[in-house]
């Protein structure tokens, strides 16, 4: 029989929530999250495991590389040879180029540079011409007005050439590759000069104390007379160079001259003591006079084409 429902329905049955799909979750916190685990329980594949062993390994091999008897010993080795090769080369350079030599030649003051100035344009006053020494050393040029520096060659060196380039440019023949020339062809003059000065002191084994520096200061002090002669020219045309020109070369081949039979021709009394060096004698004296004769020729060659 039919009850009565009593105005009550018949009640359905709740399901269970379901789960928020994935666009309703906006963030997923995965600072916390563990590696992923397959059902098995062990890591995936795609997890690098190897990062942390390798580290430590490379750490073990660093250390033990330090801590390695061979390692050390052949790493002070390498070391000390390195200081040997320095040491060989810091010594081979110093036989051709001393610091302590060069700083002597620039061992200058102002009242030196004057006198010698003096002396290099008008040497015919110049009385004494001995090079003084103290304890076998030579005395610095601004202690000893004959001593030779490279100072002044320097010097006048760079002034040439700036008055090069200020000739060439009144002339209107100036450009960058003719005053390069012109002071290439200056620094290769002196070069030649000296190297033919010292192969004809080794071949007639000549014992001088003149040095490389030595021949260096000598042959750079015709630029002096080079700048005399280029300003005579520019100011006073043709007829005054070639009186400056003829000046500067008689007052620095009695210079060349008088300086260098001071270091040269001294040992002559006791080269002639020995056998066979009876012709030693003449062929240095040879050497002095060509030095100087080759002087004007030079001052020639690089100044007259400076002067039109």
């Amino acid at each position: 029989m039919d009850l009565p429902h009593h105005g009550y329905r018949a009640s359905k049955q709740r399901g269970r929530a379901a789960h928020p799909t994935g666009d309703s979750v906006l963030f997923e916190d995965t600072s916390s999250a563990a590696p992923a685990m397959n059902n098995q329980g062990y890591y995936t594949p795609g997890y690098n495991m190897e990062g942390t062993s390798n580290d430590m390994q490379g750490d073990a091999g660093v250390n033990n590389l330090f801590t390695d008897p061979m390692a050390n010993a052949a790493m002070m080795y390498g070391s000390s040879l390195a200081n040997q090769g320095k040491d060989m080369v810091n010594k081979e350079i110093s036989r051709f180029m001393s610091v302590n030599k060069l700083k002597y030649f620039f061992a200058v003051d102002t009242r030196y540079v004057l006198k010698k100035l003096m002396i290099l344009m008008f040497p015919y006053t110049h009385q004494d011409w001995e090079v003084r020494y103290h304890r076998d050393t030579p005395l610095t040029p601004r202690q000893d007005v004959n001593a030779p520096d490279l100072y002044i060659p320097t010097m006048a060196f760079i002034t040439y050439i700036l008055l090069a380039g200020m000739a060439l440019g009144i002339q209107k023949r100036f450009s960058p590759e003719v005053l390069g020339l012109c002071a290439s062809t200056a620094l290769v003059w002196i070069i030649i000069e000296v190297l033919v000065m010292l192969l004809s002191l080794y071949l007639l084994t000549v014992h001088s104390d003149l040095s490389t520096f030595d021949l260096i200061a000598y042959s750079g002090y015709k630029y002096v007379g080079m700048i005399f002669t280029v300003l005579c020219g520019l100011l006073f045309g043709s007829d005054g160079y070639f009186v400056a020109l003829a000046w500067s070369s008689c007052a620095l081949m009695f210079f060349i001259v008088r300086s260098l039979k001071m270091k040269i021709l001294p040992s002559l009394s006791s080269d002639s003591m020995g056998m066979g060096s009876s012709a030693k004698p003449q062929l240095r004296l040879y050497i002095t006079v060509a030095t100087a004769v080759f002087q004007p020729v030079i001052i020639y060659w690089l100044t007259s084409h400076l002067v039109r």
